[in-house]
């Protein structure tokens, strides 16, 4: 548990809300800082553009970034070779080497431009669902950028905005007591925002959540599609009024026919897609006509076969993207650990955005408690865990978790511990944890690591869908 989460957890409920209130200032102030509204306009101007303006864009932008990566980032720069660098200089993707997540993990500042080597930056990680979190480091100029991205081709599309009230479901251990009787959500009244917990979601907690919602007036709904899922099931098996809502927009899971329906039905309004990723390295977002458009501007997104060659439309790959948007740790060719398949159509709306016509996978299994409460994104105990190479979750009862690793140099029993500590807090004391260091985590057929896998059998309360070794 790092510094602030200690002192975070030992505060009274008002005093976290408060320090949550704290940290959205500090957002909105870095979000919508200079620069913001600039980059805002430009995602909106160009979403119009007609496909020769599109590819134009992308050439131009490719042979800036590529160019530069050979010649200002460590990494391309000690491993390409002559020509490597020579289709960099000419903006050819195909010559380039598919980029996997391993070298970034071992070292994240190698992919860093020279000129900001020096500097301050903000860090990220990645939620590690394929077992493997990594680092990303950004500019406050590419936050704004990131964020203005989904307001203009996501909160824009569903009729919503960032500055009005939403609530959220992420990984944030927003109430760290798993024993706890609510409320299970903090205030973010900087930004008007409601962080729900994504860990004590049971029957029994269910219209907490709602009231949330109600008490401060939230107007649409953001973040995990999973939970939002489960908390719909429940809304309408146990006969919940929920307050009016603009839009849901989902994000980090794929959302099936079955998962919409039930959400729209509980919510009252409609679900949009969001598919991106903490690298940003790729955009997608759901318009007003339900296709899922990729951003050109956002990033270059390919589809390929094992052999390396780009799949028809219609056929499914594995996806590579290409970061156009945040420069400043370029990642190129990079290997996001998905599937998916190009749409053959044009969409009614008119962009001439390419169109996903499905992502595979994505949908994780579920981890459920004893007590009844179901949890998604529970990799995240991977987390700021610097000894661990990869990680796997199994749940093997209600009751029994044991968790594979593949231990870093350093590992120890504190590293055991605190796997021991971060489970417990999230399903409670009643759960036994054992941990187990493994050589190596097996792949599926794909090349995957599942990061998260349950052996819960048919009486299991979970019935959310998943797509078994095709996911990440």
């Amino acid at each position: 548990m790092g510094r602030w989460d200690g002192l975070y957890a030992r505060l009274p409920v008002a005093g976290q809300h408060l320090a949550v209130s704290a940290y959205g200032l500090y957002w909105r102030r870095l979000r919508f800082g200079a620069g913001f509204e600039e980059a805002l306009a430009g995602f909106r101007a160009r979403e119009r553009w007609s496909l020769a303006e599109w590819r134009a864009h992308e050439a131009g932008e490719l042979l800036k970034i590529l160019s530069r990566a050979a010649a200002e980032v460590p990494y391309y720069r000690e491993t390409w070779g002559a020509r490597e660098r020579k289709g960099a200089a000419a903006g050819r993707l195909e010559e380039l080497p598919l980029l996997a997540k391993e070298p970034i993990r071992a070292n994240p500042e190698a992919f860093l431009l020279d000129s900001l080597r020096s500097r301050r930056l903000l860090r990220f990680h990645t939620s590690g669902s394929t077992g493997t979190p990594i680092q990303t480091l950004w500019t406050a100029h590419e936050v704004r950028s990131s964020l203005a991205l989904r307001e203009a081709r996501s909160a824009d599309w569903a009729g919503v905005s960032f500055r009005r009230p939403r609530a959220t479901f992420s990984g944030r251990l927003v109430e760290p007591d798993p024993e706890s009787r609510g409320p299970f959500y903090r205030y973010n009244a900087a930004e008007r925002q409601v962080y729900l917990s994504a860990f004590h979601l049971r029957p029994d907690t269910a219209a907490n959540y709602v009231e949330a919602l109600r008490r401060h007036r939230v107007e649409w709904l953001t973040g995990y599609a999973v939970s939002y899922f489960l908390l719909a099931r429940m809304i309408l098996e146990l006969g919940l009024s929920v307050p009016p809502l603009a839009a849901v927009i989902t994000t980090s899971e794929k959302v099936t026919e079955e998962m919409r329906r039930v959400m729209e039905a509980a919510y009252k309004c409609r679900v949009f897609e969001e598919y991106s990723t903490v690298e940003n390295a790729l955009f997608a977002s759901e318009c007003e006509r339900g296709r899922l458009h990729v951003s050109p501007d956002a990033g270059v997104v390919e589809i390929i076969r094992p052999d390396g060659s780009r799949c028809a439309a219609g056929e499914t790959g594995e996806v590579v993207a290409t970061c156009l948007v945040r420069t400043s740790q370029p990642f190129i060719r990079y290997r996001v650990g998905d599937l998916a398949r190009w749409s053959g159509e044009d969409c009614p709306c008119g962009r001439a955005m390419p169109v996903l016509e499905e992502v595979v996978g994505r949908i994780e299994d579920v981890v459920v408690g004893p007590d009844g409460r179901e949890m998604v994104r529970f990799h995240g105990i991977f987390v700021d865990q610097p000894n661990i190479r990869e990680g796997q979750i199994v749940q093997e009862a209600l009751d029994r978790i044991l968790v594979r690793v593949v231990p870093a140099d350093g590992f120890g029993p504190a590293d055991e511990e605190e796997i021991r500590r971060r489970v417990t807090q999230r399903l409670g004391p009643g759960v036994e944890v054992a941990v187990e260091k493994v050589p190596e985590i097996s792949r599926t057929a794909g090349g995957k690591v599942r990061a998260v896998v349950s052996k819960l059998g048919a009486g299991a309360r979970v019935a959310v869908p998943h797509e078994g070794d095709s996911k990440s």
